[in-house]
């Protein structure tokens, strides 16, 4: 069906609002379901209609800081927790989310766009993190050996770092939840989750899951919240804090390595990224293409590992694009619970706005519009399926992260000017993708 077929707004079926009836609207602190303290709410919209599908509570610095009282009180508990029941209860977890998987899967579908079958993909994805610890946990061992100088004996011995505080992204909201909670709780740690305000929905969700499975009363508390600086701020700032994830942009990350530089705090940071697909002259056209088409709009382009700049000969640049062109037109554009939906909605309006502004900076530098290259009218942040040929260096798609449904190509001529214009970026996520 062609990218453009025509979109209806609907209404919410009963199915989903009964799981949207399902998620609790409170904040998760110490165990228990609670609101804001202030009673703030937090409206959280479908994007591919623009209508507001749940109201939950939105924490304030209070909230944090209650947060962190429950975290800090629980930690000593479940450190000292045999690894084999920490174990046990990520594997329970991992259980019933195979259980509840559809019901996940449309929840993300629901409160971010991707379409269904994807999101079933990031079930599956995102439950991975949970089995894997889970048989991680029981294997946390230090070492006995003779020391440096041979004069005596060593035990290293590897202890819970303390409560940590997880900040994850609206792009993947179960998987990066699980990918940050699931080791934490491996390890003894226990943990604050500010999940995105746009799509908080998953991780309150996931955290009514891990209550079910037996998690002790505030090993796990969950702040959503859209007063997210000043909350966040309160969390960092806390001296019990031991350790900060963050999975976004990279401006924000650096301004929480500023502030958890303070406190001293281990860190780990996922942030930007504008990854190369590098296609040589040799290329097997039909491989590089369905490569491409994998790399580039899986989650409708809003991956920071999403491969972005198309660095292709000059010699098969045309034909690569004329069937990768082929393919991006043979598109389903629509909301994600649809039959037979390949493109979803972008997550918002700022998303749409920053899409169409590579495209047309692209444009006026050059750049060929193949197919797409506009957002779609109607209800809903969606922004057509988009390939650009001929981008000419200094163009701003080639040097900023895109996070939409965009590819982009650029020509070389030998493998030096290939590594070079791979290279030319600040980002450090992503990976170059050489097909022979």
């Amino acid at each position: 069906m062609s990218q453009d077929a025509d979109r209806t707004t609907r209404e919410v079926g009963d199915n989903e609002q009964d799981l949207l009836d399902a998620v609790p609207d409170g904040l998760f602190i110490g165990g228990a379901w609670q609101a804001a303290r202030d009673g703030g709410t937090l409206t959280v919209s479908d994007p591919s209609t623009g209508a507001v599908i749940k109201e939950i509570a939105s924490a304030t610095v209070a909230d944090g800081t209650a947060a962190m009282d429950a975290a800090s009180q629980a930690f000593e508990s479940w450190s000292r927790t045999p690894a084999r029941e920490r174990a046990e209860l990520l594997r329970r977890a991992f259980d019933l989310l195979q259980q509840r998987a559809d019901e996940f899967a449309l929840l993300m579908t629901l409160e971010m766009g991707k379409p269904l079958t994807e999101s079933r993909g990031e079930v599956t994805y995102g439950g991975e993190f949970l089995r894997w610890f889970s048989e991680e946990a029981a294997h946390v061992q230090g070492r006995y050996g003779a020391n440096p100088e041979g004069t005596g004996r060593m035990i290293i011995s590897q202890h819970s770092v303390g409560p940590c505080f997880l900040i994850t992204p609206w792009n993947f909201p179960l998987a990066m939840a699980t990918r940050k909670i699931a080791p934490a709780l491996a390890a003894g740690c226990t943990v604050v989750v500010k999940p995105a305000s746009l799509t908080p929905l998953t991780t309150v969700y996931f955290a009514k899951l891990l209550a079910d499975a037996g998690l002790p009363d505030g090993v796990l508390n969950v702040i959503n919240t859209h007063n997210t600086g000043p909350v966040s701020d309160a969390v960092l700032a806390d001296r019990r804090l031991r350790k900060l994830s963050f999975t976004g942009s990279t401006p924000v990350g650096q301004q929480l390595l500023a502030k958890a530089a303070k406190g001293v705090l281990r860190t780990s940071m996922e942030l930007g990224g504008n990854a190369p697909f590098v296609i040589f002259d040799d290329a097997d056209l039909d491989a590089a293409v369905d490569g491409a088409i994998a790399a580039k709009f899986r989650n409708i382009g809003q991956a920071c590992t999403a491969a972005n700049r198309f660095i292709v000969h000059s010699s098969v640049a045309e034909e690569f694009g004329r069937r990768v062109t082929e393919r991006v037109q043979g598109f389903r554009t629509g909301r994600g619970t649809e039959p037979d939906v390949t493109v979803g909605p972008l997550i918002d309006e700022k998303a749409v706005t920053k899409s169409g502004e590579l495209v047309d900076d692209a444009v006026r530098r050059g750049a060929t519009i193949t197919t797409g290259g506009k957002p779609v009218d109607g209800a809903g942040t969606f922004f057509e399926a988009t390939v650009l040929t001929g981008v000419k260096p200094g163009s701003r798609i080639l040097a900023e992260e895109i996070f939409g449904p965009v590819l982009a190509i650029v020509t070389f001529d030998d493998e030096d000017e290939a590594v070079r214009i791979a290279n030319d970026t600040e980002y450090g996520a992503g990976v170059v993708r050489l097909h022979p």
